[in-house]
């Protein structure tokens, strides 16, 4: 059996508006294997996407006890460089997540330099080529970039310094049909490649029965049950919930 990668106990997340509170999360905990795509799934405003930005470092406070490799991280405290390096993130809509104003190279290059890479450019190639565009796309800025195009800048940024582990939030949700299936057997390619981790949250059922190895299922911050992704195929849930979204094929 493949060794622990990520270990959330216990997660809390509660958002403050002046007096009243909001439990976003409320005392989930998990595992993420090496090597594995575990997903998160709910209806909206479950808590799914907030476990991935509490994970990312990219939101406070928190409660609880998060482990990535041998780096641990207790109720609120920052994210370190170590942890940094091993966990990215890929959002929902790469138009966004991309400056409008810096080529594919700048993107790419100047996180290697900020961390003294020694070799920026060699590293740059290969990340391009990692994901599927050729050296002709370095120069290019994200408007002269199809949709697909831009998701796989932003996986290369992701896997600039070889993380361990890939958040994955809604990462085909803003692409036409046929380029979704591209970019999913991408990630999958680079999983067998680089034996990457996959934390992956999504509101479609077929992205994730074709992704996911076990499946968390989500409802007001809570985790109900957790599903294996054979039982996810077939229907075999315990939950009254669970058993409805799949019915509905679409956790909107």
């Amino acid at each position: 059996m493949a060794e622990i990668l990520l270990s959330v106990r216990n997660l809390k997340v509660v958002y403050t508006n002046g007096r009243k509170q909001l439990t976003a999360v409320n005392g989930v905990s998990f595992d993420v294997l090496g090597g594995e795509t575990f997903g998160l799934i709910g209806a909206s405003g479950c808590g799914k996407s907030t476990v991935l930005l509490t994970l990312a470092g990219l939101l406070e406070p928190w409660h609880g006890q998060l482990a990535l490799g041998a780096v641990s991280r207790f109720g609120g405290q920052p994210a370190s460089d170590a942890y940094r390096q091993q966990m990215q993130m890929v959002f929902q809509d790469p138009y966004a997540s991309l400056h409008p104003r810096h080529t594919v190279d700048r993107t790419l290059s100047e996180p290697l330099r900020l961390h003294g890479c020694d070799d920026v450019q060699t590293r740059v190639l290969d990340v391009l080529e990692q994901v599927g565009l050729d050296r002709r796309f370095r120069f290019r800025y994200p408007h002269q970039l199809s949709g697909g195009q831009r998701q796989r800048v932003a996986i290369a940024r992701a896997l600039l310094r070889h993380p361990k582990l890939v958040l994955l939030d809604e990462p085909t949700s803003a692409l036409d049909a046929s380029v979704q299936a591209e970019i999913l057997n991408l990630l999958q390619d680079l999983q067998r490649q680089l034996g990457t981790s996959y934390l992956l949250v999504s509101h479609d059922l077929g992205v994730i029965s074709h992704m996911c190895d076990r499946v968390a299922v989500m409802q007001q911050g809570g985790i109900v049950e957790t599903l294996t992704g054979q039982d996810l195929v077939q229907g075999s849930c315990k939950q009254p919930y669970t058993a409805e979204l799949l019915q509905n094929s679409q956790f909107a």
